[in-house]
C-alpha cells in the first residue's frame, strides 16, 4: 500500500512518544532495572558491562514492534516521536566521568533499530519526529537525559559540537525517507541554561540539519527549555528560516502547586489556563507549536521514583466508574486545548506498570478516544 506523505509543511500531527525504547527510563521499564543500583541508561550500561548488550538488544526487539506501529496507524495516529541518545551511532562520543573505566559504555546497534522503525513508518504511513533526548554530559540532570543529577552539556564545547554532529548525521541518513517529518534539536534543556546559549545552539542545529533536509520536507523543532515562550519572540523568524516548530511539554504532577490540585482543578487548568496559553502562543510567537509530551499522569510517585512526598492523589476515594470518568474528562480537556496547536504527542506509547502514562492502556480502558482521525 502506497502512502501519500506529500508536502509535509504545516501538517497536523496526532502522535505518541516511543519513550523507554532507545533511551531507558527506570520508571517506564522497571523489569530491566530489577536488582540493580542503576538509575539511568548510563549507569545501567556501566553496571551491567558486557551483559548489557544481550539484555538491551532483546528489549529493543520486543518492546516496540511492527505490530505496535500497525496498531497506532489503525487508530488514526499519524506520527511517532522517537527519543534518541547521543550514542545512537556508536562509540565516538565524548567521554564523561560517569562512564568510569568504560570509555564507551553504551550498547551499539540502536541505529539498526531506528532504520527498521523508518521501514515500518513508511509502510504504514506514519510520520517520524526524531528527538535528541539525551545529550553528551546531560542537558537537564534527569534520568531521561542519560545521567541523573548531572547537567553539564552546556559546559563543554565538545558536548555541544557532538550534539550538532549527531543531528547532522541523522539528517544525512534519513533525509530521503518520506517518513522523516521533523528533527528536534534537544529535549528539555534545563531552565537555568542560558537562553542565549540555547538560541546559538538551535541556530547552529538548524543550519546543520538544513544541509540535508529541505524546509518543505522536514521541520526543525526546539523545546522551550522550561521558560516562557516570550523569551523566543522573534527567534528564527528571518527569511532564511522556514518550517521551525516550537515544542512545549505539559504535565500536572511535578510541582507542589499541581500535586495539590483535585481532579476538577486539573481539568480547569487544562481547559481554561492552558487554552489561554495556547491562544497567547499562537497570537504572539508566530511559530508553529507542538505539545511534544503530555499524559494522564497525576501521581508523581510512579514517575519520579526518588521524589520526596507527600503526594496528593487526585483520584483517591473514587470508585472505578468515577476514576474512568475523571480520566476521560482530564484527557478531553487536554485534547481540546492541544488541538489548537500544530500537533501533540502523548507520553508515552507503552510503559510496564503505569497505565495513566501508557497510551495503549489509556485507549483500551476508554480513558482516551478509540480513534484519532
Amino acid at each position: 500500500m502506497q502512502h501519500d506523505f506529500g508536502n509535509k509543511f504545516g501538517k497536523k500531527l496526532r502522535g505518541v512518544n516511543l519513550g523507554g525504547w532507545l533511551v531507558l527510563e527506570k520508571w517506564m521499564t522497571p523489569s530491566l532495572f530489577e536488582g540493580l543500583a542503576a538509575t539511568d541508561e548510563t549507569s545501567w550500561c556501566v553496571e551491567l558491562g558486557e551483559q548489557a548488550e544481550s539484555t538491551l538488544k532483546q528489549h529493543w526487539n520486543s518492546f516496540i514492534t511492527r505490530e505496535d506501529f500497525a496498531w497506532l496507524a489503525d487508530r488514526g495516529i499519524n506520527a511517532v516521536r522517537i527519543p534518541l541518545g547521543h550514542w545512537i551511532f556508536g562509540p565516538d562520543y565524548p567521554y564523561h566521568r560517569s562512564y568510569g573505566a568504560h570509555p564507551h559504555p553504551f550498547v551499539v546497534g540502536g541505529i539498526d533499530i531506528l532504520d527498521r522503525a523508518f521501514v515500518w513508518a513508511e509502510e504504514l504511513g506514519l510520520h517520524i519526529v526524531l528527538d535528541l533526548h539525551a545529550a553528551p554530559g546531560c542537558q537537564n540532570g534527569f534520568d531521561n537525559g542519560g545521567i541523573k543529577d548531572v547537567c553539564e552539556w552546556h559546559t563543554k564545547t565538545e558536548y555541544l559540537e557532538y550534539s550538532l554532529t549527531v543531528l547532522e548525521q541523522l539528517a544525512e541518513r534519513y533525509h530521503q525517507s518520506p517518513a522523516l517529518h521533523a528533527i528536534e534539536v534537544l529535549n528539555e534543556p534545563r531552565w537555568d541554561i542560558d537562553t542565549e546559549l540555547l538560541k546559538r545552539y538551535t541556530t547552529a542545529a538548524y543550519q546543520r540539519i538544513r544541509r540535508y533536509c529541505q524546509p518543505e520536507d522536514t521541520a526543525v523543532v526546539f523545546h522551550d527549555g522550561f521558560r516562557s515562550f516570550r523569551e523566543y519572540q522573534g527567534f528564527l523568524k528571518g527569511d532564511e528560516y522556514s518550517n521551525v516548530v516550537f515544542d512545549i511539554h505539559r504535565y500536572q504532577c511535578f510541582t507542589r502547586e499541581d500535586i495539590d490540585l483535585d481532579i476538577y482543578s486539573h481539568i480547569q487548568k487544562s481547559a481554561i489556563e492552558w487554552k489561554k496559553e495556547a491562544d497567547d502562543i499562537i497570537r504572539e510567537l508566530g511559530l508553529w507549536t507542538y505539545v511534544g509530551e503530555w499524559s494522564l499522569g497525576l501521581n508523581l510517585k510512579v514517575v519520579s521514583l526518588w521524589a520526596e512526598g507527600p503526594f496528593n492523589h487526585a483520584l483517591e476515594n473514587m470508585d472505578e466508574f468515577q476514576i474512568t470518568t475523571a480520566y476521560r474528562g482530564y484527557a478531553a480537556a487536554q485534547l481540546l486545548t492541544y488541538e489548537k496547536y500544530l500537533g501533540w504527542f502523548f507520553w508515552s506509547y507503552k510503559t510496564e506498570t503505569t497505565p495513566a502514562w501508557c497510551f495503549r492502556d489509556c485507549v483500551n480502558r476508554g480513558w482516551l478516544p478509540e480513534r484519532f482521525d
